[in-house]
């Protein structure tokens, strides 16, 4: 039984200052070149590879993670289909990502998929989307909306669109800051699962809020801080904002699994990993 506790994918709009650099998805770092100075005919040592979280892997095991926390569930490919209202005042909350039809997010993605497949079985709910914006009313979505959600999610265009606004919104900026501040793998996760909940943008309970507060704190590596102080400092922070809010209460997903990871020094997000949600325990063993 799912303990989703409430995905907060609020407003879309990213701001310029978050979205720096495009993040290559599926890139993986370059390797250090050989020295100069190795022996004729033997190759030289390498340095390994730094990956960031958009390496395959890695990025596989972001999706894993969220996933427990959202769905207690390590398959996150089951997702494309759940649609529920959760009653967190933002409608509906659907898909991979938490899309929200309060919030802008949910729009956006129906605008995508019917941008790409035309006439498709949500595309009429589009003017019903535009207006229950900004709200938790299902106006002009019920009776049918949840049972043509679950249909479109049988369509593989559908699920490359969820994937394709998860990135856009969500994944690519916060991996982009992440790289930009000197964060590692494990610092460009604890990004993303804050966007993720909590939304772009600069308001105080926003991820830019959020980092913004844990900045005061303590310099990113970037500026010459420690990464594992600069990362306490922002899950204290984002730790916050989910007791703002009744739905996002319960911050196991911070203490005991993210904060884990940080405090076995995992800065590299490496397999093994074992964490709880909620009390449930996980593991990722390669």
């Amino acid at each position: 039984m799912s303990k989703r506790i409430g995905l907060v994918a609020a407003a879309v709009a990213v701001p310029a200052a978050l979205v720096l650099t495009s993040v290559g998805i599926g890139q993986a770092a370059e390797h250090t070149p050989p020295s100069a100075s190795a022996p004729a005919g033997e190759a030289a040592p390498r340095t390994a590879a730094v990956k960031n979280l958009d390496d395959p892997a890695k990025k596989e095991i972001a999706m894993k993670l969220v996933s427990s926390a959202e769905n207690s569930s390590l398959d996150w490919r089951a997702q494309f289909k759940y649609i529920e209202d959760i009653d967190d005042g933002r409608g509906y909350t659907a898909g991979i990502i938490g899309f929200c039809s309060g919030t802008g997010d949910m729009l956006e993605l129906v605008e995508y998929y019917t941008q790409v497949k035309p006439g498709n079985v949500l595309a009429k709910y589009l003017p019903a989307l535009r207006e229950v914006d900004g709200s938790d009313s299902h106006d002009g979505l019920d009776p049918n909306f949840t049972k043509d959600w679950k249909k479109a999610a049988e369509d593989k265009a559908f699920q490359e669109a969820q994937e394709h606004e998860r990135d856009r919104v969500y994944f690519n900026p916060s991996v982009s800051q992440g790289k930009s501040d000197g964060i590692g793998t494990l610092g460009q996760f604890i990004y993303y699962d804050a966007i993720v909940m909590h939304g772009p943008g600069d308001s105080k309970y926003s991820f830019g809020g959020i980092r913004k507060t844990a900045m005061s704190k303590a310099k990113t590596p970037a500026q010459g801080g420690d990464e594992k102080t600069y990362l306490n400092a922002f899950l204290d922070a984002r730790k916050k904002a989910m007791q703002s809010e009744e739905a996002h209460s319960d911050t196991s997903r911070v203490d005991t699994e993210q904060r884990k990871f940080l405090n076995e020094g995992n800065l590299g997000l490496e397999p093994p990993l074992k964490w709880k949600v909620y009390g449930d325990p996980f593991e990722i063993n390669s």
